[in-house]
This record gives C-alpha cells, structure tokens and sequence, in this order.
C-alpha cells in the first residue's frame, strides 16, 4: 500500500472484471480505448472472499488465486490488443461497488459490464447501476456490441453543470474523426411536474423555439473548438425521449451523457429495451459525473495487489 498521485497524462483506463461471460471482451473493449488514448491499462478484480454484505453473491467463492489467475489470463487477452499497452492488475477484497467507486478516483475512464443474463430485464446489474451515480470518472458500460461506425451522440442539459458532457463528446468526436448528434430534450408544459400535460394555444412551438435556442448557444463555444466536428443539433421533448434513446443505442458507434441532477437521463438509459429479446447489439454508453473535468487533479491511495505485467 502507498501513496501515489494520479495527472491527466497517466491516469489509466480502468475495467472491472468479475470472471463473467462477457469479461474477454469487456477487456478487448477496455484496451482499445486505453490504445486510443494512449493510456495504461489497469484490470481491477474485486475477490468477494472475505465479504459478507448484503450484497454476497449466493454461488460459490473462488479461491484468491483463481482470482489471480484470471487477472493473468485477461493481462494476456490485453496485450492482443496492443502490446504496446502497459497493463497492470489489482485484486482487491470486499465490496464491488465501493471499492470500484474508490478506485474510480484516480483513473481516466472506469469501463464495466452490462448484466450478463442475456434473457433478463434490460438493466445494468446493482454494481453497474451504483457507479452510475457514484464514480469519480467517466464509466463506459459495455452493452454487447461496439460499432464501429456511426456518429458519436451526446445528451445534453444545456446547463453549465453539463460543460463535462459536452467537452468528452466533442472531444472523442475529434480524436475518432466523427460527426456528433447533440441531443437536448425539453419538457412539454406540465410534464415536468408530473400533472396531465395540456398545451395551451402556442405553448408547444414556443417552449420547442427555446429548447432549440438554449441548444445552439451551449454547443457555439464548442464548436468553434472544435470546427473540424460536423454537429447536428436534435431537440425531442420528454415523450419522445425513450424512443430517441433507444434508437441512438443502435445507429452510433458511443451514446455520452451526465449523470445529472435528476439522474432521469441515466435510468432511461439503463431500462433501454433491445430490438429482440436477449439481444444486445448496442454501442457502449458513457456516463461522465457532474464537474468532471480531465485536467482536475486527483490524489488518493492505492489499495491491494498492484502488480505491473
């Protein structure tokens, strides 16, 4: 155990394995983003040996060193990738989700898996779904398929609180040389406070005209930062949200949003329904925290088995 302090240029892509069926891939997920950006590699297992939470898995407790050895197995799967990557692995003790949340702290970006029951409810699984809220980094939840075209799309508020969205989209639109969706959604009158939405005479095309205007003035700085994007601008109002959703989970190759103050964005997210049952042919989905800003330093405590490869 010791102290180290995490900069911008060496935070590492960080993935959560668990020894599940999509764990392979999850990692070949991880290692081409820690190739894009350059980045280490960091495998993070968390050995729910010692743990007896509420939250305990009720199967079988695999050894330590099987835990060991699937570290090493999937540090080999990540060199295929590129084994230009520096990898190295942690195995930690306790729960997931919070120690994933902790170690979340001092990485660029936290990529994890969806539920791996492929017949069950659309959901994220109770790990998943808790670092959804929790973690300090941008999480990118692995959702059985990565296009490899398509725009980037981005959910925006079109609030200041959301400038993190927003700077990780443009940015990963630049870095992948694609175009960019930015969606916004606006509230039809009532909607919001949950009464039966009646829409006086006008009041559509006027709260739509300044949905449409908040959007344009929020993406003006960006893009001239970033000119060589191509952005579109899309504003749905809260009724046709789901179904915009679901259909940027299809046609993109990354859906980005924050995690807001609501987190209502987030849930829609989670609950999206594939086109056929018990499939997940879906780009991944990132999560960006609210104030999350990739210059902001981090310094904090490394716990557990480190060991580079």
């Amino acid at each position: 155990m010791h102290s180290d302090v995490s900069t911008p240029r060496n935070r590492p892509v960080m993935v959560g394995v668990n020894g599940s069926r999509s764990g392979p891939a999850l990692v070949d997920l991880a290692a081409a983003e820690a190739a894009l950006y350059r980045a280490p590699l960091l495998l993070v297992h968390v050995w729910p040996g010692r743990y007896t939470g509420a939250y305990r898995g009720r199967g079988a407790v695999p050894s330590r060193a099987d835990a060991e050895r699937l570290l090493d197995l999937l540090t080999s799967r990540a060199r295929l990738t590129d084994p230009r990557i520096r990898v190295r692995t942690e195995l930690l003790d306790g729960n997931a989700a919070n120690l994933l949340t902790q170690a979340s702290a001092r990485a660029r970006l936290l990529v994890v898996g969806h539920r791996d029951d492929a017949f069950a409810r659309p959901a994220w699984g109770s790990t998943t779904a808790y670092l959804a809220y929790h973690s300090s980094c941008p999480m990118m939840v692995y959702r059985g398929s990565v296009p490899a075209d398509g725009p980037v799309v981005v959910a925006t508020s079109a609030r200041p609180e959301g400038e993190g969205t927003l700077a990780y989209a443009f940015a990963r639109a630049s870095l992948v040389s694609a175009p960019l969706v930015a969606v916004h959604m606006w509230m039809r009158p009532g909607a919001q406070e949950g009464t039966p939405v009646t829409v006086p005479k006008g009041a559509y095309a006027e709260e739509r005209a300044a949905a449409e205007r908040a959007l344009a003035e929020t993406l003006s700085a960006w893009t001239a930062r970033f000119p060589a994007v191509p952005v579109d601008h899309l504003v749905v109002n809260d009724f046709d949200m789901a179904f915009t959703i679901e259909r940027a989970l299809h046609r993109s190759r990354l859906v980005v949003a924050g995690t807001g103050r609501s987190g209502s964005f987030a849930e829609l997210l989670c609950s999206a329904r594939q086109s056929r049952a018990g499939v997940r042919a879906t780009s991944p989905t990132v999560l960006v925290p609210p104030g999350w800003s990739e210059t902001a330093p981090a310094a904090m405590t490394k716990p557990g088995r480190t060991a580079a490869h």
